[in-house]
């Protein structure tokens, strides 16, 4: 039975990794996998671990693990609701609108530095969407454009690692209590500056390519420009939007609640402001409809909920199912079992986790850091923890498809994976390792 759950989960698992040329939506085959893997240990009355390391009963393993799914899913929608209001309003033409300058290196030095920001309190997938759109109305040039949107994919890969809502692998370490916020801010955002600096000096100050500045925006440009000036409550939801999002790590801080919890306060908060801001000066209830909450809602990407949820309770099958039984007779899940196996492999865990950074651009990272949760014990902010946020959040950047970033910019662009290999594998590479080493270097300073 235990070898049927590993060949479901790895034929699962390709299924997902080949979704673009099986045309397949990876939402399908990961609740395939999350359903049938529990299927097998319920038909073969296969033991689990509870959550208190002993035996339990299937009812219990079940609902504790899809408790802690839905502490996720609850929190992601409700920061999906929340950017989703902010974009309906034209928030982010706040910053966008700021951007002038014509001198290439400047604007691509600019570009990067927003994105890093941003997509802390954001999230790295909403971020390259924001400046990918931004970029259509600054290069017109796709050739060119094409450049600048894959520095932004790193830089935004990058500054999603040291935030605890910057993307979705932090924030489950974050609600798992691995890491606490101040912490992984603390310990991962000199390295993550330095994964973005390192490719931003050798690919942009060296590069002809960033030489020069860019052509005077034309009669066209300047016409669409000035149809997408921001509404009058751009500021406002903006501001509203991103304290709202900063305000989770504090409420959690101040009351001890789960994350989740602080979400659905900052959404309730930011939704009952939309509902009464006046976006336009002839504001009438017909054209309510097209910046309100329900607006909103509709076009969050509920595949991607419908994923975290299949590919979370197939690894809680994982975490689960007994594999074998320690000296002292506790039982060990299979995760647990393969960790003990690969350490006697791999003595070195920074090494595992530097591999898993490697693992993180050809699969999706969800899963790899969703199977490293079962598999260590280690307390909360041990140093594995933080490592696992950056290399996971950052390894994806060396191929398109390793991130969600990459792979909405790869969608929009419709950019060539073996181009972005050619051109910026090696670099995201060379930032990613200069990044973990720094990380390394700068362990003696918090042990």
């Amino acid at each position: 039975m235990l070898i049927a759950i590993v060949l479901c989960f790895i034929l699962g698992y390709l299924t997902i990794v080949f979704e673009h040329p099986l045309r397949l939506d990876k939402s399908v085959p990961a609740l395939l996998m999350g359903s049938v893997i529990w299927a097998i240990i319920a038909v073969g009355h296969l033991p689990i671990v509870g959550h208190t390391h002993e035996l339990a009963s299937l009812e219990d393993g079940l609902l504790h693990h899809l408790g802690k799914t839905a502490e996720i899913l609850v929190f992601l929608l409700g920061a999906m609701t929340i950017v989703e209001l902010v974009d309906l309003h034209k928030g982010f033409s706040v910053i966008t609108d700021q951007i002038k300058t014509r001198n290439k290196f400047k604007l691509l030095v600019i570009l990067c530095v927003l994105a890093f920001f941003l997509s802390a309190v954001l999230d790295n997938l909403t971020c390259t969407i924001v400046f990918v759109s931004l970029l259509r109305k600054l290069i017109p040039n796709r050739n060119d454009r094409l450049w600048y949107i894959a520095f932004v994919v790193i830089a935004a890969n990058a500054g999603g690692a040291w935030s605890p809502i910057g993307d979705v692998t932090t924030t489950m370490l974050w609600i798992g209590k691995k890491v606490s916020s101040g912490e992984l801010i603390l310990r991962l955002f000199i390295p993550s500056v330095v994964c973005i600096v390192v490719p931003l000096i050798l690919g942009g100050l060296f590069s002809k390519r960033f030489k020069g500045e860019l052509p005077p925006p034309s009669e066209k440009e300047l016409a669409a420009a000035a149809q997408s000036k921001r509404l009058l409550s751009s500021r406002t939801m903006f501001f509203a939007g991103v304290g709202g999002l900063l305000f989770v790590p504090v409420f959690k801080t101040i009351t001890h609640l789960p994350p989740y919890m602080g979400m659905m306060l900052s959404l309730s908060v930011v939704w009952l402001l939309s509902e009464y801001i006046k976006p336009e000066e002839n504001f009438d209830e017909e054209r309510k409809e097209m910046y309100s909450a329900r607006k909103a809602l509709s076009r969050i990407e509920m595949t991607s909920i419908i994923f975290f949820l299949g590919i979370l309770m197939a690894v809680a099958g994982l975490e689960s199912v007994v594999a074998t039984y320690a000296h002292g007779g506790n039982p060990l899940g299979l995760l647990t079992a393969m960790a003990e196996n690969l350490s006697h492999v791999i003595p070195s865990q920074d090494v595992l986790v530097i591999i898993l950074g490697f693992l993180s651009a050809v699969i999706d990272n969800v899963p790899l850091v969703a199977a490293s949760m079962g598999m260590y014990t280690n307390p909360i902010d041990d140093h594995i923890w933080h490592f696992i946020a950056y290399c996971a959040g950052t390894g994806g950047s060396m191929l398109i498809v390793g991130s969600a970033a990459g792979v909405a910019a790869m969608g929009m662009e419709r950019i060539d994976f073996i181009w972005y290999l050619r051109k910026f594998s090696l670099l995201a590479a060379v930032g990613f390792l200069a990044g973990a080493g720094t990380y390394l270097l700068m362990l003696p300073i918090f042990e």
